[in-house]
Formats: structure tokens, sequence, C-alpha cells
């Protein structure tokens, strides 16, 4: 998700493929720079599709050279959403769902799994990708019970976010927020804090947090030479955090069983991934 600020006064409505699909963007698009690598299209190669360029291709494949279990991070945290929002949808009874730092679409989406076991749902993704939003454009779509939305923004500025969400959530109701893999490209603690305070705090109690962050800890020790180079060759920069650092983004939520975890662990037997996930409820 490539980091740059927005105001709230310019969202607009540019698009709309479907009765029940918004999609809402700056005035201005942006274009989509292919010399450089982007981790939403990097995240894409490492998961086996092709929405992805030569530059990142080969920044992922020094990557996965540098940190072989990248791949593995990258599939263990897909797959922690699908078992997430079925939590949610399926056990917590959560028909709203915010997920911020969506990346490009692929099988089995935040609303895909959610609207199967409740049509009624309504998802807003968020992301400020040019290509993430000209697929989200194409391939978001929704029952004709519930809705999902794009919102072109950015996690740095959550309230922003959460203004443009109202268009689609009722943010008086409990809401599953989704924050999978996004805070690790916000480099200050108290910043990253502040997104969780802030987006949490406008949600009511029975509201949910999903998270997963990236870490040295559980085996990624190679990770520190791969973010390295990452930092120095592509966009936009991130860091991992420690197990300390990463239950700080769940002060004043409950976690629900097992806690914080790898997040290839959460609620499945499957080998430790260098990758913190857990669910927790606002209380």
């Amino acid at each position: 998700m490539h980091v740059a600020g927005g105001t709230c006064g310019a969202w607009k409505v540019a698009f709309q493929a479907h009765p029940r699909l918004a999609v809402m963007t700056r005035r201005g698009d942006r274009g989509i720079d292919t010399t450089v690598a982007h981790n939403a299209r990097v995240w894409n190669y490492w998961l086996g599709g092709k929405d992805n360029y030569s530059a990142d291709r080969a920044a992922g494949d020094v990557v996965h050279g540098l940190f072989p279990l990248i791949v593995d991070v990258a599939r263990a945290d897909r797959a922690f959403l699908g078992r997430a929002v079925h939590f949610l949808a399926a056990e917590a009874g959560i028909r709203q769902f915010l997920d911020i730092g969506t990346g490009l679409p692929t099988a089995a989406n935040t609303h895909e799994v959610a609207q199967t076991l409740a049509p009624e749902s309504r998802i807003v993704y968020v992301d400020n990708d040019p290509l993430v939003l000209a697929h989200a454009r194409a391939l978001l779509t929704s029952t004709p019970q519930g809705r999902t939305a794009y919102v072109d923004a950015d996690a740095h500025d959550p309230a922003a976010i959460l203004d443009a969400a109202q268009g689609t959530l009722d943010l008086d109701r409990p809401v599953a927020v989704m924050m999978l893999g996004i805070l690790n490209f916000v480099l200050d603690d108290a910043d990253a804090r502040g997104v969780v305070s802030t987006i949490m705090g406008a949600v009511p109690p029975g509201s949910f947090l999903a998270i997963t962050h990236p870490t040295t800890e559980l085996g990624g020790e190679g990770n520190v030479a791969a973010m390295e180079f990452w930092n120095k060759n592509a966009t936009p920069p991130i860091r991992a955090r420690s197990s300390a650092e990463f239950a700080a983004f769940l002060d004043g939520l409950e976690p629900v069983e097992p806690g914080i975890v790898s997040c290839a662990r959460w609620r499945t037997e499957a080998p430790t991934v260098p990758q913190f996930g857990a669910v927790a409820r606002k209380p």
C-alpha cells in the first residue's frame, strides 16, 4: 500500500460497476509506476498472481532469496484472512467489515467469504495503490442483499477512512476491522498505535480487530536483510515488530482464542511463519 497523505474533503464516487458496488477515489487518479517494485504487486507475485511487472518480480525474487519463508508468509497471511472472516461472520455474527490495506483482489476476498456465510454483509475495502483501484472496479462485486465498496485512502489518515466508510457502513453497529500486513508500513510506533486507536475508537463495543504483522521473531531473523534490501529498492518502506510491540495494538481489546500466535497457527495446525496474527474484541 503506497503511503501518501489524503484529505477527507476530496472523496467522490468515481465509478459504479454494480448496484451494490461503490468505488470512491480522490480527485486526480495517480499513474502506475511499473519501474519501481511495489508491495501490492510483489505480494501478488508471491501468491502466484499475474498482476505484477518485471520490477516487482525481480525484487520479489531477491527478497525470496534472502528470506525464503516470505512466500509461506504471504500464503499464511491470506489463509488467516479466510479463517478470521469465517469466525467473524459465522461465530461472532459480524455483518460489517472494514478491510484496510486490502491489496490486489485474489481468490476468497473478504466479501466473498463473508457474503457466502451472510449475504447481507457490507464490506469496505481500503487501499491507495492505483493498480488495486483499477482492479477493484472490475472485480469487487456484491450479493444483492449486501454491499461492497472500495475507498482510495491511506492508512496514515484514519479519520479520512472513517469518513468515507460511513457511506457504506453503519458505525453505530459492530464492525470487523481488518488490518492484515498494513501497519508494518506505518514506521513510527506511536503513529501505528494511533491508527488502531482512532479506528477502533470510532466503532462500538462488540466490534473486532483482525491484525497480522511481520516479525523477526518466530524464525524470522532472515527478514532483517530482506527488509533492508526492500527499503533501498522498493516502496513503501517496511518494518518488523516484536511480540510486545504487536501486543500494544490490542490494548483495551479482548483477544479471542488462541490469542497472539503465528498467523499460520491461528485456529489451525500448520508450520509456524514469522508473521503475528490475532483477532480481538472491543468490550
